[in-house]
């Protein structure tokens, strides 16, 4: 695909986006389980991950959204650090679900509004467990999965970026 067709592919949605902003808001999830021992299973639904466009941004869903890969990221992290500390605390617990949902508005990825964010704007991370721990076990391996999941850490603290741009075989 070259310039020339990305525009033509985007150009209906961006004038969706501008006569109707709500319609370039879009919510994504990932969902995984908690395996044995120390372990989350993401649902990525593809066996090798390739990501594209979303259809928010012209996209025709065959592939995977980076958003989506993120979210993915988080749940597999969260879920396998939530075993990790469980684990390391003594505390049970026999399986569960973690879920993170994510909103975006393509408005700012389309350069349609300069004024909408680019990137997700709130994320929720959310754990259902199968346990019999108590309240102050809870509330301590939340607290603990929440300081020690690195890809939690990350997106909280906005970590310094370095972005490079190399032409192939060139030396640095």
């Amino acid at each position: 695909m070259d310039r020339d067709e990305l525009r033509a592919l985007q150009a209906p949605l961006k004038d969706s986006y501008k006569t109707d902003p709500d319609a370039a808001l879009i919510t994504l999830s990932a969902t995984g389980n908690l395996g044995e021992g120390i372990s989350c299973s993401v649902q990525t639904g593809r066996a090798i991950a390739e990501a594209g466009l979303h259809p928010a941004t012209g996209g025709d869903g065959s592939l995977l959204c980076s958003g989506d890969m993120l979210l993915e990221a988080l749940v597999a992290c969260a879920g396998v650090t939530l075993r990790a500390v469980a684990t390391s605390l003594g505390v049970n617990v026999e399986g569960g679900r973690v879920q993170a949902d994510g909103d975006l508005d393509f408005r700012g990825t389309l350069a349609v509004d300069r004024d909408a964010p680019v990137g997700f704007r709130d994320i929720r991370l959310r754990f259902e467990l199968d346990t019999d721990a108590d309240d102050e076990q809870l509330a301590t391996l939340l607290k603990l999965t929440e300081r020690y999941c690195v890809v939690y850490q990350t997106l909280a603290t906005t970590p310094a970026l370095d972005v490079k741009l190399e032409r192939a075989g060139a030396t640095a």
